[in-house]
């Protein structure tokens, strides 16, 4: 069991399923809404709990209904919240998820995750620095992420950096953290002009490319290698990559060498796509270890 602190988002999703995609102007009737709870850090804090993790969620939610979900969300999880601040006078972030044509669309509400700041990480800090790998992600503000990452790197501790939504991290702040977990799609915007070749082989930090069914690439000891991800029906792909993270995090921070972690968290990230919601599918350690077991 590791120990984890996740720093980042708590929000509701509020998803639609349709069979297709408005166009600009265009209405067109959904199947189902439903209400969930998400959010980039919580959605990482229940994978890397359900996977044996001892986790301790940092972040801000309204005095709300939807903060109350999120509360009891993690709690039921086994998740530490003392450092969850419930704030008047905002409203707890929201997910508006259209779930069409095999994929999803999001578009973020920031909400009380804008208040997660440096005095909310000062609270909380003799935990953090307790834990094995602290998480990030960019749905909270730049500046506190930077503010971690600078401070964990002065104690040498590891930060595990999803930078997701895409913002431009300085470069001084994005080698400073152990592991970054782009897409292709942030890869190329973080690293404009470098081919993969070069942005897996950086060598300040641990690039780890999650390139959907196709797995996830990163620099080996002789160049760049690729884990190759688990085929599986896919039924709903929200929360697939905030559960690689959750689990690459519980993995790496039990030891396990980097392909083996890389491998551990691809197969839960392929459970976690069997069910609809963000953390609906995401698995129990038995059943990433069975997933595992069966497809040497």
């Amino acid at each position: 069991m590791s120990r984890i602190a996740v720093i980042g988002s708590c929000n509701v999703d509020l998803t639609v399923e349709a069979d297709r995609r408005p166009g600009a102007g265009e209405t067109v009737m959904g199947k189902r809404l439903i209400i969930s709870p998400g959010g980039k850090g919580a959605n990482q804090a229940v994978a890397a709990a359900r996977l044996g993790a001892d986790v301790w969620m940092v972040g801000c939610v309204g005095d709300d209904a939807n903060g109350r979900m999120m509360l009891e969300t993690l709690e039921r999880e086994g998740i530490h919240t003392e450092y969850v601040k419930v704030l008047s006078g905002v409203t707890t972030g929201t997910a508006h998820i259209t779930l069409a044509e095999g994929d999803n669309s999001i578009i973020v509400v920031k909400g009380a995750n804008d208040c997660v700041d440096e005095a909310c990480i000062d609270s909380a800090w003799e935990t953090i620095r307790s834990c094995d790998m602290i998480l990030l992600q960019h749905e909270i503000p730049l500046a506190t992420n930077g503010y971690v990452i600078r401070r964990a790197a002065e104690e040498g501790l590891k930060v595990l950096l999803n930078p997701a939504p895409f913002e431009e991290v300085p470069a001084d702040i994005l080698e400073k953290a152990a592991y970054v977990t782009p897409n292709e799609h942030e890869v190329a915007l973080m690293f404009p002009g470098m081919s993969r070749e070069e942005i897996l082989s950086a060598p300040a930090c641990t690039v780890l490319m999650t390139i959907g069914k196709d797995g996830v690439a990163f620099g080996g000891e002789n160049g760049p290698e690729t884990v190759p991800g688990f085929q599986v029906p896919v039924v709903d792909t929200t929360g697939a990559g905030d559960t690689f993270n959750g689990a690459f995090a519980e993995a790496a921070g039990e030891g396990m060498p980097l392909r083996d972690a890389v491998r551990f968290a691809n197969a839960a990230a392929a459970l976690s796509i069997g069910k609809i919601g963000a953390q609906g599918g995401m698995p129990r350690r038995g059943e990433v270890e069975e997933l595992l077991k069966c497809r040497k």
